[in-house]
């Protein structure tokens, strides 16, 4: 258990108007507790506030922050459309995909099928989200994600059994060459066009630096020095002409 405070310097520290929001799941999900906990620190960082991690059987983060406006909830509310469209459909998707591939390949082929969908599967997730106080994940994907769900079984089962490393492949250039999306990579950290550290490849399981590219849907990347030999091979391999090197 840990717990974060941040002071406000400003003058509105004094306001009385406390939001307060619980987020919790099991406590086999706790790698989302702390994936959220992690990502709520910038925004802390700028508003003032706390938040309290607890680990266990059932895995929870407290926020507390003064005078937000709502944005606070915003920022809670965009992180769990990642934890529960990218780290709780990976976590599908890894347990129905039926194919003969490597981990490593089968890990971006679960990246490149999010990415292709994850607009999409936002906007419906943050529509059954709603606001308040108090949120389970796990209750939210049982309850209110089924038709989200059928439409991930149906993806599923429309990939293949003998799904190659060569459909790989055409499925992800097809992918690349649809889109105009900008991305930035210095060493192995993947950076947002605002230049944001993209980290949502911890979703699943840790994370990883070609993931990390496949799940922000690129069509380009531009390098900012120089990148690893394996990193270098991946981009070679799905982003032959829009890798841009400086």
């Amino acid at each position: 258990m840990g717990t974060r405070n941040i002071n406000k310097s400003r003058k509105d520290a004094y306001n009385n108007d406390v939001e307060e929001i619980t987020v919790s799941d099991t406590g086999a999900n706790s790698l989302y507790i702390t994936y959220l906990y992690n990502a709520l620190s910038g925004i802390l960082a700028r508003i003032g506030g706390s938040e309290e991690l607890i680990l266990g059987e059932r895995s929870a983060v407290r926020i507390r922050a003064e005078d937000t406006d709502g944005e606070l909830g915003d920022a809670v509310r965009e992180t769990l459309t990642e934890i529960l469209g990218i780290g709780y459909k990976y976590r599908y998707l890894l347990g129905k995909l039926n194919v003969a591939l490597s981990s490593h390949d089968k890990n971006l082929l679960c990246a490149a099928l999010i990415a292709a969908d994850y607009e999409g599967d936002k906007g419906y997730i943050l529509r059954k989200v709603g606001e308040g106080p108090e949120y389970n994940i796990d209750g939210l994907y049982a309850f209110r994600l089924g038709p989200l769900k059928e439409k991930w079984q149906h993806i599923a089962e429309y990939v293949p059994a003998g799904f190659s490393e060569g459909d790989l492949k055409q499925f992800c250039d097809f992918l690349v060459g649809e889109s105009k999306n900008k991305i930035y990579l210095q060493g192995k950290t993947v950076f947002g066009e605002n230049f944001k550290p993209l980290k949502r490849s911890c979703l699943f399981g840790r994370e990883d630096t070609e993931t990390e590219i496949m799940l922000s849907d690129a069509g380009f990347v531009y390098c900012l020095g120089d990148v690893g030999d394996e990193v270098s091979d991946f981009l070679q391999k799905f982003y032959a002409e829009r890798a841009i090197f400086s």
